[in-house]
C-alpha cells in the first residue's frame, strides 16, 4: 500500500538513523536483482530460500535488524558487525589509512571485501554464503550513503543537530543530519518502492569511474565522503534549521548514489557467484 507524504517524513522522524531507509536499502535490491546474470540469479535463490522473502530487497535490512538484536537480546552476529556500517575518517578530509580507519577490517570497506570473499568461496556452508551475501547487499548501500563514509567529529554527522520545519512538520521536529540523509530526502519524495523503481530505471546508469578500482569498495566509499564537501551536505555557515529546499536539492544525488549502488551490487555478485 502506499504511503502518504506525512506518514513517510513522520515515519522517517520516528525511525532510528541507521543506514539509508529501509525503501532505500530495498530500491538497492530490487535494482540489483534486475541485474543479475541467469547464473547468479539461480544461485541468490538457492541462497535464500526459506528467507520469508527471499529476495535481494527482502533481505537489503537483514544488518541493521540483527544489530539492533545485539542492543536488546545480545546477538553476536549483530554486535560483531556493528562497525561494518561505516568508516570514519579524522578531521575532515578523505584520506585513508587502513590500520587508522579500518583497523582488523572493521569498517565498511573492510566488511564488503571480507564478505564477498565469503560469498564467492564455495567451499564455505551455506549459511555462511548466505549471511555473507545478506551483509554485501546492505553494505554496498551504506558505502553510497554520503554520511556512512563522514568524519569521526561528529560521527558521521550524527551528532549534528538539526530542525526539520516545512510542509511535514510546519512546528519544527529535531533530528540529525545523518538521519536527514538515511531517510528524509528518499521518503520525502513519496513514491511507494514501485514507483521509485520504475523512476530510477528511466534514468541511465552514471558513467562509473570506479569499473577498473583494485579496491572498488574503497572507490565508492571515497566517493560517498567526497560528496559531502561537493554537494555542500552540511548547511551552510552550520545553520542548523533545515527546510524542504535542502531535501530537494539534495534528493537528485541520494537518488544517483541508489542507481549506482544498485548496479556495483549486481556486478559485485555476478563476479562472485560466476560459474
Amino acid at each position: 500500500m502506499k504511503r502518504t507524504f506525512s506518514a513517510l517524513i513522520l515515519l522517517a522522524l520516528c525511525g532510528q538513523a541507521l543506514a539509508w531507509s529501509k525503501q532505500g536499502h530495498q530500491l538497492v535490491g530490487e535494482l540489483a536483482e534486475r541485474e543479475l546474470s541467469p547464473a547468479a540469479l539461480a544461485e541468490v535463490r538457492r541462497l535464500l530460500e526459506g528467507e520469508p522473502n527471499p529476495t535481494l530487497a527482502g533481505v537489503s535490512v537483514w544488518a541493521d535488524e540483527i544489530r539492533a538484536e545485539s542492543r536488546t537480546t545480545g546477538n553476536p552476529l549483530g554486535e560483531l558487525s556493528s562497525r561494518w556500517h561505516y568508516v570514519n575518517f579524522p578531521g575532515e578530509g578523505c584520506d585513508y589509512q587502513p590500520a587508522r580507519d579500518c583497523p582488523g577490517g572493521n569498517c565498511v570497506i573492510g566488511a564488503i571485501n571480507a564478505q564477498a570473499a565469503i560469498l564467492a568461496d564455495r567451499s564455505r556452508s551455506d549459511e555462511d554464503r548466505r549471511n555473507a551475501l545478506k551483509f554485501v547487499v546492505h553494505f554496498v548501500g551504506d558505502a553510497h550513503q554520503p554520511m556512512h563514509a563522514g568524519f569521526a567529529h561528529d560521527r558521521g554527522g550524527n551528532n549534528f543537530q538539526v530542525n526539520y520545519r516545512g510542509k511535514a512538520r510546519p512546528e519544527g521536529q529535531g533530528t540529525n543530519l545523518h538521519g536527514v540523509w538515511d531517510y528524509w530526502i528518499l521518503q520525502s519524495a513519496g513514491l511507494d518502492n514501485a514507483g521509485y523503481v520504475e523512476k530510477l530505471l528511466r534514468s541511465p546508469v552514471p558513467a562509473d569511474p570506479a569499473i577498473d578500482a583494485l579496491n572498488p569498495a574503497l572507490a565508492w566509499t571515497l566517493e560517498s565522503c567526497r560528496l559531502i564537501a561537493s554537494e555542500q551536505a552540511y548547511p551552510p555557515k552550520r545553520r542548523r534549521n533545515l527546510g524542504d529546499a535542502y531535501l530537494d536539492k539534495h534528493r537528485p544525488t541520494a537518488e544517483r548514489r541508489i542507481r549506482q549502488a544498485g548496479d556495483r551490487l549486481a556486478r559485485l555478485i555476478n563476479d562472485a557467484l560466476a560459474p
